[in-house]
């Protein structure tokens, strides 16, 4: 280890690079510190030289999460997460992934002790959020469901799902997304994450929810009228009772109800909001 020096550290990531693996080389060279620092503590190695390699890669294109956006396109990805035919557990966690939209890290790393199934509600500590404030989830009917008869198969383990290898990890942090390439979607069409941009979509243009309940559901920095960040207990009842929305509108969708997008209603009734207009104003 106290061979190794920055220069040879960059060229194997230099490798990386060259292969178009951006984001690759990044993950590596972040391992590469933990190995040296890691060795650092055990006398191994004198310091950690990866730190020398900051700024040395050029930081990947920002990428936006594919979302399925259009409601016309929900229903046959809900009726294809029923149908997953993997771990029972993964079809739970692809079942609560549209219903809650938190992010997938946070969904993966739940734990039963941050969950009150008799009250409806997740207590997600500030420490696993991406904004470090405490975030609360309402638990719709439809959650509560998946959840008690999850607990009968995970209800041991301190995790949610755990790992399929391991009850003392979470689930891996790809397997929302493999579970959705296995089921036909592939890394352009949707992802874990885009399932929050879809609910935040739908919500706001379909079925008309104030904005800032769904910006502060989807644990974004939202603040007050006076600038001042609002607490996580803000508007908890207008939010549960839109995640109740919400859950029953994704069970119509499956079900079959007929959907007509917003602009659709638009080019439906515009003609006829004209015409009375038109007749007011002769008024």
């Amino acid at each position: 280890m106290k061979e190794i020096k920055a220069p040879k550290v960059l060229e194997a990531l230099r490798r990386i690079e060259d292969r178009g693996a951006l984001e690759q080389a990044h993950r590596v060279r972040t391992i590469v510190g933990q190995v040296f620092r890691y060795a650092v503590a055990t006398g191994r190695a004198e310091r950690d030289v990866s730190a020398d390699l900051r700024g040395a890669l050029p930081q990947p294109p920002e990428r936006h999460h594919a979302a399925i956006t259009d409601p016309r396109e929900v229903p046959p990805l809900l009726r294809a997460i029923d149908g997953y035919q993997g771990h029972f557990m993964v079809r739970c966690a692809l079942k609560l992934s549209p219903m809650l939209f938190v992010r997938p890290g946070e969904l993966r790393h739940a734990e039963w002790a941050e969950i009150d199934l008799n009250e409806a509600i997740w207590c997600i500590p500030a420490e696993k959020m991406k904004v470090k404030q405490p975030h609360i989830v309402p638990l719709c009917r439809q959650a509560v469901e998946i959840l008690t008869e999850l607990k009968e198969l995970t209800g041991t383990s301190r995790y949610v799902f755990p790992s399929t290898r391991s009850h003392t990890r979470p689930m891996s942090d790809n397997t929302v997304n493999a579970a959705l390439r296995y089921l036909g979607y592939d890394r352009d069409t949707m992802t874990g994450h885009g399932l929050r941009a879809m609910a935040r979509t739908i919500l706001d243009e379909i079925l008309h929810i104030r904005p800032d309940y769904i910006e502060h559901q989807l644990a974004h920095a939202v603040r007050d009228p006076l600038g001042r960040a609002y607490n996580r207990t803000s508007h908890l009842e207008e939010r549960r009772k839109m995640m109740q929305q919400w859950a029953d509108y994704l069970d119509e969708l499956k079900a079959g109800a007929k959907v007509i997008p917003f602009l659709d209603l638009h080019e439906t009734f515009g003609g006829l909001l004209e015409h009375i207009k038109d007749g007011l104003e002769l008024l």
